[in-house]
């Protein structure tokens, strides 16, 4: 898996989880304030597709995840 099949995989989830806890018609509602977590990644995911750097991308490759640039350069 790369790099970037981790963020999207991390961005849905964080999205999912703060919807569920945000919403008021969900079962598991704690407070409104966790829709701010949604925004948030929201624009996180806006600036990485302007800027291409995501503090996510730092971490997963300091863990060892290589990008789908590098997985191409190894097979090829």
């Amino acid at each position: 898996m790369t790099t970037e099949n981790f963020i999207r995989i991390f961005a849905g989830a964080v999205i999912l989880v703060s919807l569920a806890l945000g919403a008021d018609a969900s079962p598991l509602f704690v407070s409104r304030y966790w829709l701010w977590l949604t925004a948030f990644v929201g624009a996180n995911l806006f600036q990485f597709g302007i800027s291409g750097f995501c503090p996510l991308e730092l971490v997963l490759k300091r863990f060892g995840v290589r990008s789908c640039a590098q997985r191409l350069a190894e097979q090829g």
